[in-house]
């Protein structure tokens, strides 16, 4: 990818917030940074150009964070965490302020519609396999920040994410694989109102924590990824199924783990199975509130090449568009399986 573009991007986004019209994600720093990956380096700017008028201004800071645990997931404290993370990356190398950071924020991985760990996930794509430009490194501060700012758990994994006591061997129920586990997910009877008005009625599901408790968990690292692998590949099958019902906000079923699958890499081993809990009841939820009870027959989308998936996905523009292209290229290049290319191209027609 051209560094240069990508780069001239991030500063011109870094004078934005994290948010605009009070509480829409700013998916530019997203998008830019798939764009560019994929080679369309030539749209960067000009897709910017139309997307930054809808952006507010980098929040101001209220007073420095002390008690970060007191702070987590306070929205009015947003610029103090922008601040936070850029003094952290200043101070410490990237990966050791991200390993840190990523059990303390995992719980919370429902942050602005997920968003927080997706914007975090395009980040250290950006910073990987070298260390990167300060640009990308004020690109990961500012994504740590807003999932810090906005930090909200998954009704009822409280327990399934206590990283304090994480259990192994013995301790770890058997489970169902993520095909059957995700085929269980109950819906919510209500889906109405936004994201947040309908996670808050997923306590009253009576099989929710049972259907979240049902996946089988990693013993190891290596079950970890391809449990992750197999999560994104069947949520951007069950794309295909589902998607006519809120074809925008089932986009993050595939995306919130495909950001956690990228971050992999960089974290320590120890934190890839609690990795996999955290990205299974981000997809479990939003498919719960969001995905209808019955499905429809696949798509006819017309056949494509992997490049030419993503051209059309960037010919169309739509941040969401451009994104899911980008997570189900991931997919289709793990499993092979043509179906995930179709997921792209339906969303085109959707939004």
């Amino acid at each position: 990818m051209s560094d240069g573009i990508l780069d001239e991007a991030y500063e011109r986004l870094h004078h934005t917030g994290p948010e605009y019209h009070g509480w829409l994600s700013n998916h530019g720093p997203m998008a830019v940074e798939a764009l560019a990956r994929h080679g369309h380096q030539q749209r960067v700017h000009r897709w910017l150009d139309d997307y930054l008028g809808r952006l507010d201004e980098l929040p101001r800071g209220l007073r420095p964070i002390d008690d970060w645990r007191a702070a987590l997931g306070d929205a009015k404290r947003a610029g103090d965490w922008l601040a936070y993370f850029d003094r952290q990356l200043r101070e410490h190398a990237w990966r050791d302020v991200l390993n840190v950071w990523w059990p303390r924020l995992l719980p919370g991985i429902a942050a602005g519609a997920t968003h927080g760990v997706i914007r975090v996930g395009h980040a250290v794509r950006a910073l990987e396999p070298a260390d990167g430009s300060p640009q990308r490194l004020t690109e990961l501060g500012q994504a740590l920040g807003y999932w810090a700012a906005r930090w909200q758990p998954v009704p009822g994994t409280e327990r399934l994410l206590d990283l304090t006591h994480v259990p192994t061997g013995a301790d770890l129920p058997a489970g169902v694989d993520v095909v059957t586990a995700l085929a269980g997910v109950p819906r919510i009877d209500d889906q109405s109102g936004g994201i947040r008005d309908r996670f808050g009625r997923l306590p009253g599901v009576p099989r929710w924590e049972q259907a979240l408790a049902a996946l089988r968990p990693a013993r190891t690292p290596a079950e970890a990824e391809r449990g992750l692998g197999s999560l994104v590949h069947r949520a951007g099958l069950d794309y295909l199924r589902f998607g006519h019902a809120e074809p925008v906000m089932l986009v993050h079923a595939v995306t919130a783990p495909t950001a956690v699958l990228r971050t992999l890499p960089a974290l320590d081993r120890a934190l890839w199975a609690p990795s996999l809990t955290a990205a299974w009841a981000a997809t479990a939820a939003v498919t719960s509130v969001y995905a209808p009870t019955h499905e429809v027959a696949p798509p006819t989308v017309p056949a494509a090449t992997p490049a030419e998936v993503f051209a059309r996905a960037a010919r169309h523009g739509d941040a969401h568009v451009v994104k899911l292209a980008d997570a189900v290229l991931d997919a289709h290049r793990a499993t092979g399986d043509d179906r995930l290319l179709a997921a792209a191209g339906y969303a085109g027609q959707l939004i």
